[in-house]
């Protein structure tokens, strides 16, 4: 069974289809990378995967559960959307971190929230504190960050808090780890130790997704690739078989703007 089914999803905004009958699956342990122009409809079927955008028409399941159907309104009411989303960890472009929070304050947040939610947990507060900083801090050093764990976001460079973002989205166990270009906003010397990171997620096997606008490193890190253009996904398969013989005429204009290493 896939970890991830997401069934004839739709997306329109006014009077633009956005996402126009997206078909995907993921099963687990696999990283997907999803690659195409700037929009073409990539980071909106990112967000409607985590819930932050609600598709209009389709199916999202995972581990065979149906977590949203745009026809049941069973499954999209507000309370339910926020459980749900924690299927998802989602690393944004700008990594926004609370700057008011240390590296290990940023990375121990959401789980402290969510154990506040617990039945008794004033009784084992300082028990459930213990386990979630121990984890952070785990976290912080997969990272190559154990000795940044009291520094704020000011005083970390952009790959640093690319990594603490990616630390954070880890924190809370998430099914399917997912990057919306996680390299953008850094300079070519920082996107090597975030994409390093990365590597190293999918050595181990972690369920992600990654949007992505760099090709060698979607080619080599990737399990499948995507390319959409214009809402809709003109060519999926095996990385190596879409970037060097690709089947359709508008991937073939797409990548051949792109070097192959």
């Amino acid at each position: 069974m896939p970890i991830l089914e997401a069934k004839n999803l739709w997306k329109t905004f006014g009077r633009t289809a956005v996402l126009k009958d997206i078909d995907l699956t993921l099963e687990k342990g696999q990283a997907l990378s999803i690659i195409g122009s700037s929009g073409s409809g990539k980071t909106t079927l990112l967000r409607c995967l985590n819930f932050l955008e609600r598709p209009d028409k389709g199916i999202i399941r995972v581990n065979g559960e149906t977590l949203f159907d745009a026809a049941d309104p069973a499954t999209q009411n507000e309370a339910s959307i926020r459980q749900k989303r924690l299927h998802f960890g989602l690393v944004f472009q700008s990594f926004n971190l609370f700057p008011q929070y240390t590296a290990l304050e940023n990375v121990m947040l959401a789980p402290k929230l969510l154990a506040a939610q617990q039945p008794g947990f004033q009784a084992k507060k300082k028990e459930l504190y213990a386990g979630i900083e121990t984890h952070a801090r785990k976290l912080l050093e997969q990272m190559g960050l154990s000795n940044r764990t009291d520094n704020y976001p000011h005083q970390l460079s952009g790959g640093q808090c690319q990594r603490v973002a990616i630390a954070r989205a880890l924190a809370l166990h998430p099914d399917i780890l997912c990057f919306d270009e996680p390299t953008s906003a850094l300079d070519p010397e920082l996107t090597g130790e975030v994409l390093r990171v990365i590597r190293e997620l999918a050595v181990q096997n972690t369920t992600m997704i990654i949007v992505t606008h760099e090709m060698a490193f979607a080619r080599d890190v990737a399990d499948q690739v995507i390319f959409m253009d214009e809402g809709v996904i003109v060519e999926q398969g095996d990385p190596r078989e879409v970037f060097e013989n690709p089947k359709e005429e508008r991937t073939k204009q797409f990548l051949s703007r792109y070097k192959q290493g």
